[in-house]
């Protein structure tokens, strides 16, 4: 579906808050606007997305039709070890969409 951007520092402390920012490629359609013969386009978005950390779920983001196209989301959370961030995320099509990144901790 989309093509997605995570974003994590190179490695981590062991306690400390990272940042974690995802980008997800997304055409957003509202479904207010309406085409070049005045008919409605069909509602498109993200309505979910949810990241886990070692198989925990840690960030869940329920968005609205106001988010832009392309959202990039941002969050922090405490590292502990080294592991797996899955992202995982579905549209308003019922299209799902993952990204997954490293985060490693010294």
């Amino acid at each position: 579906m989309s093509l997605a951007r995570i974003q994590l520092p190179d490695q981590a402390a062991r306690g400390e808050a990272v940042e974690v920012r995802i980008s997800i490629r997304h055409p957003m359609e509202t479904g207010f606007r309406r085409d070049e013969g005045g008919v409605r386009q069909r509602r498109n978005a993200i309505v979910a997305l949810v990241c886990r950390y070692r198989g925990t779920e840690v960030f869940r983001a329920i968005t609205s039709p106001g988010i832009a196209a392309n959202p990039t989301l941002r969050f922090y959370l405490r590292a502990d070890r080294t592991g797996d961030l899955d992202f995982w995320w579905i549209d308003d099509d019922n299209i799902e969409g993952t990204a997954s990144a490293k985060l490693v901790v010294v």
